[in-house]
């Protein structure tokens, strides 16, 4: 029986690591379908005029989520006319972090005036298939035949702690960059943020 336990675990350690891998650049991701904080389904083919997707992984109570608040909100106003409206998904599991339940997010949601989706990744799905680690961890997709395909992961910009201080602003410059034509560089960075619970 031991034995057989054992098999298991390692089974599905080993099924948790690929899947933690997530998605690199140039990888097609994949649809999913979760619920709104106005408790509607919400998938990436409902956006049926969107050129591509600025999904962030996000939540309620971590201090770097919250420091990116209203720039993942001016975001969504810049871009979403352009065709790249930003989709936030919540990924902690609210048994461990109850600020991050469901009701907190609906209040989140109102309070910090999001114009965006805020999804929740129930039963934590969604996170590890494309890999995001941080709260918050972007990954931009461009819409293309073969589908969503991811062109830029990483961090929003270079300082969560003063927007009047950032210098490089990453995902805006990737998503000019679509815009534009032309290839996203960087197309990576490392996301800063609290890890996923």
């Amino acid at each position: 029986m031991k034995r057989i336990v054992l098999l298991i675990t390692l089974v599905l350690a080993a099924f948790a690591g690929i899947s933690a891998q997530g998605y690199k650049v140039g990888d097609t991701a994949a649809d999913f379908r979760l619920k709104n904080v106005d408790n509607k389904m919400v998938s990436l083919a409902d956006f049926s005029k969107a050129k591509g997707f600025i999904i962030v992984f996000t939540c309620n109570h971590c201090p770097y989520a919250i420091a990116y608040e209203q720039r993942i909100v001016a975001l969504d106003k810049k871009y979403k006319a352009k065709g790249y409206p930003v989709i936030a998904i919540n990924p902690n599991n609210p048994a461990t972090v109850p600020a991050d339940s469901f009701e907190e997010m609906q209040k989140r949601h109102k309070e910090a005036g999001f114009t965006f989706p805020y999804l929740f990744d129930n039963g934590q799905k969604i996170y590890p298939i494309y890999g995001a680690t941080r709260t918050p961890h972007v990954f931009l997709l461009e819409k293309t035949k073969k589908g969503n395909v991811v062109r830029y992961i990483g961090a929003i910009d270079d300082n969560y702690e003063d927007a009047l201080a950032v210098k490089t602003p990453y995902l805006a410059n990737a998503v000019d960059a679509l815009l534009a034509g032309k290839e996203v560089n960087p197309s990576s960075t490392k996301a800063i943020g609290c890890g996923i619970k």
